[in-house]
């Protein structure tokens, strides 16, 4: 029997590894998100959040880049590459973060974290209509992808309608939140939906041109550190042209705290994309996709003690269909094959040279 190579304790314990890792990822990922909450709810302008939140990531994560990529780098920039750093910058960090900010500010973490659920159904829409994936009706998956989406999105039209605020005490009547006046509380719960409904939009179009991005430029942590460095200075100068300033806002507390804050949650993103990145190449898109869940319930529990915010039964099952609509269309783009392969095979696949292969190549970071 010819050896495999790998030792059946080592490949449980990187499965360990790997598994561990993705489940602290979104732990981490919840506690910043409803942390969030409360500091942009002192005053704090979500622009200033932004520029110093890119700017932590780019700092935290290009050793990474470095240690890892550095081969990868192409030997000079084409204006096409460029121009395509600066729209992810605008697009995938500035504006959809802007909108994640004040749709957390305005909703509940709970409802921010479950929307990106939505990302997947949306990038297969997206992927369809530029004619980046192959539509076929008569194929099981194709059906089960289509389905799987309409599922996600009537999920997240449920979970923003039940759960919409009856009295202020949906926005979390506590010590650590100020309470909105109830004019204002339906006006503000639409708003946050629907920017954090954009946000995803926003983050779905940016994934599909990552992944084009990614066909002449295969290094997604140096991809992460240049366009979050873009996105500060970008976000710096849209501030100056709208307020005339760089302004950090009023916020009750000092400045120093909140930036403390933002560059100690900048250290731990970048640190989780990286570790993300790394289970990408290990096992694929799919399986690191099938995590994002637990950040959403992780959410929903700390906001419940932290914020004293309690989602109701009926949004809780739109959260649930979303889940479900989630999982199908994962499921059936893992039967599809369109996982990235391992290290291993990433020399077999480049020295194919059948237009077959090459046409696979090109589809598989967009319909990951």
């Amino acid at each position: 029997m010819a050896p495999t190579g790998r030792k059946p304790n080592a490949e449980f314990m990187e499965d360990f590894l790997i598994i561990s890792g993705l489940i602290a990822v979104q732990i981490i990922g919840a506690f910043y998100i409803v942390l969030l909450k409360p500091i942009l709810s002192l005053g704090i302008k979500p622009l200033f959040l932004v520029i110093i939140g890119s700017l932590a990531m780019a700092f935290f994560i290009f050793p990474f880049a470095i240690a890892l990529e550095k081969k990868k780098w192409p030997s000079k920039l084409s204006l096409t590459l460029v121009v395509q750093f600066i729209l992810i910058s605008l697009g995938g960090v500035t504006t959809f973060q802007s909108l994640m900010f004040v749709g957390i500010k305005k909703t509940s973490p709970a409802i921010a974290s479950a929307m990106p659920n939505l990302a997947p159904g949306i990038i297969f829409i997206i992927a369809a209509c530029l004619r980046l994936e192959k539509l076929d009706f008569k194929c099981n998956y194709t059906r089960t992808k289509i389905l799987g989406t309409l599922v996600c999105l009537t999920g997240a039209v449920a979970l923003s309608i039940l759960q919409s605020p009856t009295d202020p005490t949906d926005f979390g009547r506590s010590s650590v939140l100020p309470n909105p006046s109830p004019v204002n509380v339906y006006r503000d719960w639409i708003i946050g939906c629907c920017s954090l409904l954009g946000a995803v939009l926003v983050l779905s179009c940016s994934t599909v041109l990552q992944a084009a991005t990614m066909m002449e430029f295969p290094a997604p942590l140096s991809l992460c550190c240049v366009t979050s460095l873009l996105a500060s200075v970008l976000t710096t100068i849209v501030q100056f042209i709208m307020e005339g300033k760089l302004d950090f806002g009023q916020p009750t507390i000092s400045i120093q705290a909140i930036i403390s804050f933002v560059f100690l949650g900048g250290m731990l993103i970048a640190l989780c994309v990286a570790f993300q990145t790394w289970a990408v190449l290990r096992k694929g898109p799919v399986m690191v996709s099938m995590f994002n869940p637990i950040q959403t319930v992780c959410s929903t529990v700390l906001s419940t003690i932290i914020l004293g915010q309690v989602i109701k039964f009926e949004s809780f099952v739109g959260m649930l269909a979303m889940f479900f609509g989630l999982y199908m269309v994962l499921w059936a783009k893992m039967k599809e094959g369109f996982g990235l392969p391992n290290t291993d095979d990433q020399d077999k696949l480049t020295e194919s040279t059948t237009s077959e292969e090459e046409e696979e190549d090109i589809e598989r970071p967009l319909l990951s």
